[in-house]
């Protein structure tokens, strides 16, 4: 495989909508084996949005806070990844999570992972720590029509990955395949 480093270089800047309300990280790390992977958090089941899904670390702005600022904040709220660890890449594509009409913003960064994550109880059950070339294994992937479009899903054996989230991994998936030359 190419090296991704290499590949999510060619990343856009990231966007900063007016209409946009919250941000992710997605926290690319190099473990000690060399595979890169990939920080996902699964919420508790309690909460109030989106109980018990597989997302990115990320929330809502405040005010006068932009994407790459919020999407900091948030890492260092919910799984204790320090500013000083993060060294932004660029973004995706904006997405709309359909079930809160919210456009959020997808902050690709390269971390330095702590030794220890540290997840908040209030907002973390689990972390889930996938090698992208796991998420690359196209046989692992589900999809289904709802509502005129298709949506995504891969199962950990903590919960699933899907909704607006599936879909941000599957275009940091497609980045990483058409610089690789694949065609899945």
């Amino acid at each position: 495989m190419a090296d991704i480093w290499a590949l999510l270089a060619e990343l856009s800047p990231v966007a900063c909508p007016a209409a946009a309300q919250a941000a992710v990280l997605v926290p690319l790390y190099e473990d000690r084996e060399g595979s890169v992977r990939v920080v996902l958090t699964k919420r508790p089941d309690d909460m109030p949005t989106h109980p018990g899904d597989i997302v990115f670390p990320g929330g809502y702005m405040n005010d006068g806070e932009d994407p790459i600022r919020a999407a900091i904040r948030e890492a260092a709220e919910e799984v204790g990844i320090p500013e000083s660890a993060i060294g932004i890449i660029g973004g995706l594509t904006p997405i709309t999570a359909r079930s809160m009409g919210t456009l959020i913003v997808p902050v690709v960064a390269h971390v330095e992972r702590p030794v220890t994550l540290r997840p908040d109880p209030r907002e973390v059950d689990v972390i889930v720590e996938p090698a992208l070339a796991e998420l690359l294994d196209e046989s692992r992937w589900r999809s289904t029509d709802w509502k005129g479009r298709i949506v995504w899903f891969f199962d950990f054996p903590e919960g699933t990955l899907w909704g607006a989230t599936a879909l941000m991994v599957r275009e940091l998936l497609g980045i990483i395949r058409r610089g690789d030359g694949s065609s899945q």
